[in-house]
């Protein structure tokens, strides 16, 4: 592998690892529907807001988020939403795993 296609897979792994967390999956939906601010979010999480902050901090440096300031509040939003066809491909993974575990039972 050349040094320009290791880059090219290091990068998309920095992607899935930061996605790589209950609560940041959780976030990434909870933006996919509208906006939200760290306020909003820390009581949907049910952490301590420097956490969920950490948490927006990771997604927002891999490119998954960005932020916009209104006031005082800052609003979190997806940067790119087509992140969510890449759960609706994880979803696909389950269903398929199940079936296929469902099989060796019968």
């Amino acid at each position: 592998m050349d040094s320009k296609t290791r880059h090219q897979y290091e990068i998309r792994a920095q992607i899935v690892k930061a996605m790589a967390h209950p609560t940041r999956l959780f976030i990434v939906d909870e933006l996919s529907r509208k906006e939200k601010c760290v306020r909003e979010l820390t009581r949907m999480i049910g952490a301590d807001m420097s956490t969920v902050s950490r948490h927006l901090s990771i997604l927002k440096k891999a490119g998954i988020i960005q932020d916009k300031k209104k006031g005082i509040q800052v609003y979190y939003q997806l940067k790119v939403p087509c992140v969510m066809n890449f759960f609706q491909c994880v979803e696909s993974v389950i269903k398929t795993t199940a079936r296929e575990q469902l099989k060796l039972v019968k």
